[in-house]
């Protein structure tokens, strides 16, 4: 027991070495020595973005109008801004969000810094908070918000999303809210959110869970609690991970190139409760006889992954195959959780199948 503590000591402060090669830019916008002091790490996103004036396309750029709003948060806070990325997030990637997370233990390790605010795109933006959730060791408030339209538009939602997020992690909320995701007012778990709707305002939800809380005026209404944490290390390499979604009429030869090319697991999206047509399943056995993981989510949104029907497919012969079950953590998440869990872990199939069975 004593080994592996030192071992994991070891793993986190080696990362952190990693961490302080890196260098990014770093701004203090304002000095009030009575109010606290937030990070404001930027990764990019809409909530970074512009509009080109000739071809109208929401465009990457410099930061110049992300820090104009920054500077009307002052009456909140003073902000450490850290420019970390300037990327859409349709360009993310689990080693990118490794090194955000190292970055933010390494910043809230100052006694004189309260919490972050990470401004991300909206696209990877759910995965990105469960992948920090799941590897942040501080117990600072963590928030990640964006907005759906760029700074130049008269009605962007960008500016009231930051503000929210700053009046978020200033007011006292509970600690064990871990990483969560704020826009428009609501507040979600890292675990729980999605993206429901590509361009609304009223993008992030949580399903059946619900909001953790909301933000109005400068105050923060709680209405949820989290109940279950998971915390990984940070792996040197990530496992190979594949989703295939299953639709009527599949067959098994996508399932069958993707266990060809030698992945450690392929997540299944399966139809309903868990239940895969004959010629899938056999795409399935294909997989498991080359000793790859295989993980059950389903592609409904909403209601847990059980292995209740025995035709061939069905999930219960999925589990007697050897498939394990995502009981509600849908594809995107789960491989984010077996992303950390089979680096540390291997493909022990019981203590996997127990990370994803939690609520």
């Amino acid at each position: 027991m004593l080994i592996k503590k030192v071992f994991y000591l070891l793993l986190f402060f080696s990362s952190m070495n990693l961490y302080s090669q890196e260098k990014y830019k770093e701004k203090m916008i304002g000095n009030n020595p009575a109010l606290p002091t937030i990070a404001f790490v930027i990764t990019g996103g809409t909530v970074a973005e512009t509009q080109n004036p000739k071809t109208k396309a929401s465009v990457l750029g410099p930061l110049d109008t992300l820090i104009k709003n920054l500077q009307l948060l002052t009456d909140l806070a003073n902000i450490k801004m850290i420019e970390f990325s300037n990327i859409d997030s349709s360009q993310m990637t689990p080693e990118i969000w490794g090194k955000l997370s190292l970055m933010v233990d390494k910043v809230l390790m100052d006694d004189n810094i309260t919490a972050a605010v990470i401004s991300h795109g909206t696209d990877t933006m759910a995965q990105g908070a469960y992948f920090l959730d799941l590897t942040l060791k501080t117990k600072k408030p963590v928030v990640f918000t964006g907005s759906m339209l760029n700074l130049s538009d008269y009605y962007s939602d960008g500016p009231f999303n930051l503000r929210n997020a700053v009046i978020q992690v200033i007011n006292k909320t509970p600690e064990n809210w871990g990483v969560t995701v704020t826009l428009n007012g609501y507040i979600n778990a890292a675990k729980e959110v999605i993206k429901t709707n590509t361009i609304n305002f009223q993008t992030f939800e949580s399903g059946q869970k619900g909001y953790l809380g909301y933000v109005f005026g400068n105050k923060v209404y709680a209405l949820n609690d989290v109940i279950y944490h998971n915390k990984f290390p940070i792996p040197k390499k990530f496992p190979k991970i594949y989703i295939f979604q299953d639709f009527a009429g599949a067959k098994d030869d996508v399932l069958k190139f993707m266990a060809n090319q030698n992945p450690d697991a392929i997540i299944v999206e399966a139809l309903g409760a868990g239940n895969v047509s004959q010629e899938v399943y056999q795409g399935v056995k294909y997989a498991l006889d080359k000793n790859i993981l295989i993980v059950i989510t389903s592609i409904v949104p909403k209601g847990g992954v059980f292995p209740v029907y025995g035709d061939i497919g069905g999930g219960s012969v999925l589990y007697e195959a050897g498939a394990i079950f995502s009981r509600y953590l849908r594809a995107d998440k789960a491989r984010i959780l077996l992303l950390l869990a089979i680096a540390q872990f291997g493909k022990d199939k019981e203590k996997l199948a127990n990370f994803l069975s939690m609520q």
